[in-house]
């Protein structure tokens, strides 16, 4: 997010994954629309993006910054999301390699 690089929702979504500018995608399991997350998903396959599935949109809601925090930091309010792009990952760090590593054991597990 800091770094500009964080799409947020189907319109933000659908654009960066049409343009080939997205990187990765992360979608909540518990979107009701299954016409949403089959565009969703259909885009990223055309695009060849990896798909990180969230088990609750308001957790992915929380991660992409869409919350209220208390004085310790903890969750207070978080706003839903259903789909959020990484397009620009910034600056490269020892956790965005062991992510990158897992998405391509994970994609390779998903050839054989």
């Amino acid at each position: 997010m800091i770094h500009g690089g964080l799409k947020k929702g189907l319109h933000e979504c659908a654009k960066a994954l049409d343009r080939r500018s997205a990187r990765l995608c992360c979608l909540a399991r518990n979107c009701e629309n299954e016409e949403y997350k089959k565009l969703i998903k259909a885009l990223c396959d055309e695009g060849e993006v990896h798909v990180v599935m969230v088990e609750d949109g308001k957790e992915l809601g929380a991660w992409c910054g869409l919350a209220k925090l208390d004085e310790e930091g903890t969750v207070k309010k978080a706003v839903r999301t259903s789909c959020a792009v990484v397009t620009d990952f910034g600056e490269e760090t020892r956790a965005l390699s062991v992510l990158l590593d897992f998405l391509k054991k994970q994609a390779d597990g998903a050839e054989l």
